[in-house]
């Protein structure tokens, strides 16, 4: 029997941390579950990343009303993927805000993004039936190309593409009054990067404009939010290594013109010594080796996945 993918028996729910990383900004995380950033600014709350549904961001929101009464005004999406976008309608926020490039991703891939993450891991869609938008796609208010600044009250929060990595379109969002960055998936504290969508030969000079920036602390995607230069530092080096560990022994299998097959073996046997005990491992790594054999092969754009797509990749990686 052919078996099923990592997360789909992935059923345990995670212990939720809300930390103060900076005058008035926090982090909502969950044991490698996705993270939530919230701003509170002079007179409205900005609140980075979603989550996959309503039913999920109303805990967000919960923790938000437990420091301010201040309402929810804009709401930041680093990137296009269902599980941090989906839930955008609890928070009621006049402004959604996304890069260009992750909008155009909405149009080209959203509802096969959607099919696809809800098959492989059903627990991050709890309340999938509270999905209020029609279809269930999270559309912008608004986009910018590579630069945006919003004010809450006096406080600035710079919006900003750095570079591809974890999608084509991944920004950050910089607060300098307190020198802290919400970085996306582009950086992941002991969770694995999920790559599928990525871009291998791009990312790690991403994570160095991050590093340029010489932030006091960073909310990643997911795993534990870091302060402290050190901590910051830590988590640029562990994903610019779960990227190379990841990569090259593909590309080598790849460029021979080994089989995936193969090339999944070769990434096993780099990474599972590593990094086999970070939160959603097993679920990113057929999808990793996927994306770096066809990066390797000069395949830039990354192919959309479908749910059909997740079955042939999977069942092509357990053979043999």
């Amino acid at each position: 029997m052919t078996k099923q993918f990592a997360s789909a028996g992935d059923l345990a729910e995670k212990k939720i941390s809300f930390n103060e990383i900076g005058r008035d900004i926090w982090a909502f995380t969950a044991e490698g579950d996705p993270n939530t950033g919230v701003i509170i600014g002079d007179d409205s709350v900005m609140i980075v990343e979603a989550q996959a549904t309503p039913e999920l961001a109303g805990k967000v929101i919960e923790k938000v009303r437990s420091v301010t009464d201040k309402p929810i005004s804009h709401l930041v999406l680093t990137h296009y993927h269902a599980v941090r976008v989906l839930g955008a309608s609890a928070y009621h926020a006049p402004a959604i805000i996304m890069s260009a490039k992750a909008r155009s991703m909405v149009v080209e891939r959203g509802a096969e993004d959607r099919e696809s993450e809800f098959m492989r891991f059903p627990r991050l869609f709890a309340g999938y039936d509270s999905i209020d938008q029609v279809p269930p796609l999270t559309w912008p208010t608004t986009t910018f190309t590579d630069r945006m600044t919003i004010y809450l009250g006096k406080r600035r929060v710079d919006l900003m593409f750095l570079g591809r990595a974890h999608t084509t379109g991944d920004i950050v969002a910089h607060v300098p009054d307190a020198n802290v960055m919400f970085t996306g998936d582009i950086v992941e504290y002991r969770s694995a990067c999920y790559c599928g969508d990525g871009h291998f030969h791009d990312w790690p000079a991403t994570l160095e404009n991050i590093r340029k920036w010489q932030v006091d602390a960073i909310a990643p995607g997911r795993g534990d939010a870091l302060v402290g230069s050190g901590r910051v530092n830590d988590a640029l080096d562990l994903t610019g290594d779960f990227l190379r560990s990841t990569y090259n022994p593909v590309a080598r299998v790849a460029k021979r013109g080994g089989s995936l097959k193969e090339a999944w073996d070769a990434a096993r046997a780099a990474c599972d010594p590593k990094f086999s005990d970070y939160a959603i491992y097993e679920h990113c790594l057929p999808f990793n080796v996927a994306r770096a054999y066809d990066e390797a092969r000069d395949i830039d754009t990354p192919r959309i996945w479908t749910a059909e797509r997740d079955r042939q990749m999977w069942d092509a990686l357990q053979e043999g």
